[in-house]
């Protein structure tokens, strides 16, 4: 039984919460506080396995909140967020300092709809949030004063691309939003071109952007229709899109498409990784932390075609669901920690077309790590 403490100022989030969770017979809510100076006394005296943490609080804020907790008594906690841009800020801080995940907070349709989408989606982020290890959402050792520092990598260095076009295609999910802000922050200003989906409201994509943006030598984007792709450039999907890439003119182009969610999720990282099939040869395909399978399948058709496929190893992953499910079904040339993920992408970026083939014939029997 996965005990959960329940943590918002609103009455009528709680009974949210608490109903949703009671569909499920391996959840029980122990406990229920209206602000942090509350939930600090129930934590030592009910000891729960997941924490909800509203992302605005009385009486404290949940940033500040969440920096005691992870310091004094690190859990696993999950935020539920406001879909403004004033929550996404503060989510994706949040996330910085150690929340495993975040859910926005249900509308009025959501809670009316059929499927139930707010209540499955909670159930299994919090099933997903116990299987943890505790290392993964520990109070970094530059957060413990009590004030955020942001990250800074290392800068590698890198000679060029030797093949017009060269690209990167990236998918993420739970634990994303860290996993890729790490793997982006080492990479130099003529890097190959990135393109990345990971599984985000759309209020946050455009923050997600721009605070990557302040914080690497790339130039990172909110991906727009049409927009060329350019070298040293990152493009993100936007929350509410699907993500591909056409080849036209002897130019790669972002398209951004409103279809149906694939694998549940829009944007969808296989919808990106299958886009890429015509020119595959020239692409190198990654798929980090995250719940689920979204990518598995587009990743496993890339590879047949000729790319190069990198997977997220199981130790340094938050989830590893959907890098998990890659490896089920062989579709990766390579598993790397997170922050080797980096150095392989560049190295392979620098070969010739031939060293490139060569490289793939060598690395094509799974795990070589």
């Amino acid at each position: 039984m996965i005990k959960v403490l329940i943590v918002d100022d609103s009455t009528v989030i709680r009974n949210i919460i608490r109903d949703a969770l009671s569909h499920s017979p391996h959840i029980k809510v122990v406990g229920e506080a209206e602000d942090p100076l509350v939930a600090r006394e129930l934590i030592k005296k009910l000891n729960p396995d997941v924490l909800t943490l509203d992302v605005e609080m009385p009486k404290m804020d949940g940033i500040t909140f969440l920096i005691n907790l992870m310091r004094l008594r690190p859990m696993p906690v999950i935020m539920l967020s406001t879909l403004t841009t004033k929550g996404a800020d503060i989510t994706l801080q949040a996330l910085e300092i150690g929340a495993v995940d975040f859910i926005a907070k249900p509308t009025v349709q959501e809670l009316l709809a059929p499927q139930a989408s707010f209540k499955e989606v909670l159930i299994d982020k919090i099933t997903q949030a116990v299987t943890i290890d505790q290392k993964n959402f520990k109070l970094s050792d530059n957060l413990a004063s009590g004030k955020v520092i942001k990250e800074s990598g290392n800068i590698l260095s890198f000679t060029g691309i030797k093949r017009a076009n060269h690209l990167i295609a990236i998918g993420a999910s739970t634990g994303g939003t860290e996993a890729i802000k790490k793997l982006l922050v080492s990479l130099p200003s003529n890097a190959p071109a990135i393109v990345i989906t990971q599984h985000i409201p759309k209020t946050f994509s455009l923050r997600f952007a721009q605070r990557l943006n302040e914080h690497c030598q790339v130039e990172v984007h909110e991906a727009s229709h049409g927009q060329k792709i350019k070298v040293g450039h990152v493009y993100i999907a936007p929350g509410d899109k699907h993500l591909e890439v056409v080849y036209k003119n002897g130019a790669l182009f972002c398209t951004l498409s409103d279809g149906d969610e694939v694998n549940r999720h829009k944007p969808a990282v296989d919808v990106l990784f299958h886009s890429m099939r015509d020119f595959a040869d020239n692409v190198q395909a990654v798929l980090l932390t995250g719940m689920g399978q979204d990518g598995a399948k587009g990743m496993l058709r890339l590879k047949e075609l000729g790319s190069r496929t990198i997977i997220q190893d199981k130790n340094s992953s938050l989830i590893w669901g959907m890098p998990g499910k890659a490896h089920a079904i062989s579709a990766q040339t390579m598993q790397a920690p997170l922050l080797e993920v980096t150095k392989h992408l560049l190295d392979y970026a620098g070969l010739t077309r031939v060293e490139m083939q060569d490289v793939l014939a060598k690395n094509c029997v799974g795990d070589v790590l």
